[in-house]
């Protein structure tokens, strides 16, 4: 597989279309939200990124479920095996692509995924837990889980059931192994310099919410998601749902969205960083460069391997 990472905003969709436009491949996403159907600009789809000389690149595992409902990271296995079997069938090569860290450990097998049902006992403990002390318990119980769903309490708590139950499951040999077979996957990460990815992350969000970003997550709480179900999935739902709700201002929602979205880019290359230094093999390509670059360096790349 062609792995392509990379935080919010760094363009790595276009980099995997044009990527699967040169080496025939289709792509399958690695993102937690973009799998609901409806969350569109809120998500960062970028569906218009998947069109190449106009030409649909095919993707998998976006808009595959209900808004309002609670996709999980179980079903993102299940979901991810099926895609990536048809697509080998096809003989065509497989390309994940996405910054959810979770998922792309998943796809790339560093998982052993147990069935880790609700802890009532542990629930009732972390009601009296401050958000900080529960963010500390889940780094503490993790081998490579970092904050990246910790933006909703909520999550938090499920990632920490889910961390319980991965906990112990795999001795250090057999993650090493796993860590090889990893490895053999071709791995890279869309990299730029903080201050770069701050300022296209405010670009991008003033783009979004001049192209309705606002008037989407209005019609979802029209369509009858409760606003809590929407605030669950954090970020842009959880702000705007509160402006919309009445809670803060529409100048206090795009300066407290904008600082949880650079807060969000940040934990995301930390995790990164992280499993860099657990021995995954990332190469890191320069985001400034043109998205056609970069796609010719990891075909360039590729074909080097295959010789």
């Amino acid at each position: 597989m062609i792995i392509i990472l990379g935080p919010t905003a760094s363009g790595k969709t276009r980099i995997a279309a044009l990527t699967a436009q040169i080496t025939g491949g289709e792509i399958i996403s690695a993102d937690s939200r973009q799998v609901y159907r409806g969350m569109n600009l809120g998500t960062g789809k970028d569906i218009d990124d998947y069109a190449v000389d106009g030409i649909q690149i095919p993707f998998h595992l976006i808009d595959i479920a209900d808004a309002g409902s609670r996709y999980n990271i179980f079903d993102y296995h299940r979901d991810f095996e099926k895609a990536r079997s048809l697509i080998v069938r096809k003989k065509k090569p497989v390309i994940v692509c996405g910054g959810s860290g979770m998922y792309l450990e998943t796809a790339l097998g560093l998982y052993s995924l147990l069935e880790s049902p609700v802890d009532e006992a542990f629930r009732k403990e972390a009601a009296e837990m401050s958000d900080a002390d529960l963010t500390a318990l889940l780094n503490s119980i993790s081998k490579l889980h970092n904050t990246t769903d910790t933006t909703d309490r909520e999550r938090t708590i499920r990632a920490i059931e889910i961390s319980r139950a991965q906990n112990g499951s795999d001795d250090e040999a057999a993650f090493r192994k796993k860590l090889t077979n990893a490895n053999n996957n071709l791995i890279f990460g869309i990299e730029f310099a903080r201050d770069e990815t701050r300022r296209r992350i405010t670009m991008r969000l003033k783009e979004r919410i001049e192209n309705g970003m606002l008037n989407e997550v209005e019609e979802l709480l029209n369509n009858g998601i409760a606003p809590d179900d929407l605030i669950y999935y954090g970020l842009e739902y959880r702000y705007i749902t509160l402006f919309i709700t009445g809670k803060i201002t529409q100048d206090e929602m795009f300066r407290q969205l904008e600082t949880a979205i650079h807060q969000f880019a940040k934990r995301q290359m930390t995790w990164f960083r992280r499993m860099e230094k657990r021995g995954l093999e990332i190469k890191w390509l320069n985001g400034l460069n043109a998205p056609e670059m970069n796609a010719e360096l990891i075909v360039k790349m590729l074909n080097l391997l295959e010789k």
